[in-house]
């Protein structure tokens, strides 16, 4: 069964957050470190990933991107700090 994944990473300082959607958490990630072009993550250097969740269908995961994106600073950062509250990167070794 393929997964989905909503996630929010953030820079070194955890001052901006970015929230996005990927079938492939690792790879995404990788993409946001290792940036081929210049894009938001790239210029704000938003590469630590803080918070994501699992969705069995791609039309869940971009919902519940919706809902985050839409919501204040502060709901982003309660959801991150009540699965993660030291904010310690979740994936911190990527291939390549």
């Amino acid at each position: 069964m393929r997964e989905y994944y909503t996630y929010i990473l953030t820079n070194k300082r955890d001052t901006v957050l970015y929230t996005g959607v990927t079938n492939d958490l690792t790879r995404r990630v990788h993409e946001h470190r290792h940036p081929v072009r210049r894009c938001f993550t790239a210029r704000y250097q938003v590469t630590k990933l803080v918070y994501f969740e699992v969705f069995s269908t791609a039309r869940d995961a971009i919902q519940r991107e919706k809902q985050i994106k839409a919501g204040p600073r502060w709901r982003k950062v309660e959801l991150i700090e009540r699965l993660n509250p030291e904010w310690n990167d979740l994936l911190p070794i990527t291939p390549g």
